[in-house]
């Protein structure tokens, strides 16, 4: 079981477009696949038709309730996900006192056989906070995807940093399973340079996949079904999953921090 944390702490980089999507892709290429929606804006459960469940991961998080009870099935049969809301804003308040907080979800997956799954895949909020050290805390692996704009180069250096000290303090065996180019026109001279430079001063962790902008992608959320469901034949659906199939390829070689 691969347990993947989807992160970035800057608003429209694709991490959830990415969660949900590559889900489905892994789940087409016949992979048992448990979605974890850590994002009290609960984007990835709505496009998944969940918008009444996501209490459950708030009692996860308070002790009340086993990692187990709160899997729902998604249309998809080999997709579940554990469902957010936004009580899981709350959280922060509610761990304030509680030692160890960020490991909390380490500890609830370690009950679950890990045979159930393939790939365990983490929608982390877009904030750095006790949700998201759960998350990095909790996983093997880190992909972060980053818009093909200039400006979103400088906070993958912060963010690259971040993970490096979780790595040290809290999980000594995370690593960086890849960077993932999003929203990437290839028709723009300023996308092909922000590529080009994500490649060159990151070499090695980043994926030859990338995301290009895709107005399929944009629709598919309104129609509460990934990429795969929604137009399985457009450039989304087919970035998708040659990411899937690059990450499946990966087995245990991942890049180092």
């Amino acid at each position: 079981m691969r347990t993947i944390a989807i992160v970035n702490q800057k608003g429209g980089s694709g991490k959830t477009t990415t969660a949900v999507n590559l889900a489905a892709t892994l789940e087409e290429a016949q992979k048992k696949v448990l979605l974890i929606d850590l994002d009290p804006q609960a984007s990835a459960s709505q496009w998944y038709g969940f918008k009444e469940k996501g209490h459950n991961l708030f009692k996860i998080l308070t002790d009340e309730m086993g990692i187990e009870e709160a899997i729902e099935k998604t249309s998809l049969p080999g997709l579940f996900i554990i469902p957010s809301s936004p009580v899981l804003a709350g959280v922060e308040k509610a761990l304030a006192s509680e030692l160890a907080s960020e490991s909390i979800l380490k500890h609830k997956l370690a009950k679950i056989d890990d045979k159930l799954w393939d790939y365990v895949l983490i929608d982390c909020p877009p904030t750095l906070g006790i949700l998201s050290l759960n998350a990095l805390t909790m996983a093997q692996e880190v992909l972060i995807p980053v818009e093909a704009h200039v400006m979103a180069l400088q906070g993958l250096v912060q963010l690259l940093k971040t993970i490096k000290m979780v790595k040290e303090r809290l999980n000594p065996t995370l690593d960086i399973a890849g960077i993932l180019a999003c929203r990437v026109d290839n028709r723009t001279k300023h996308s092909q340079e922000v590529l080009g430079q994500l490649r060159s001063r990151f070499e090695g962790k980043v994926y030859t996949s990338v995301i290009r902008e895709n107005i399929r992608l944009a629709e598919a959320p309104l129609h509460l079904k990934p990429i795969t469901a929604y137009d399985g034949s457009c450039n989304g659906a087919h970035d998708y999953r040659s990411l899937a199939q690059e990450l499946i390829g990966q087995k245990n070689s991942f890049a180092k921090v």
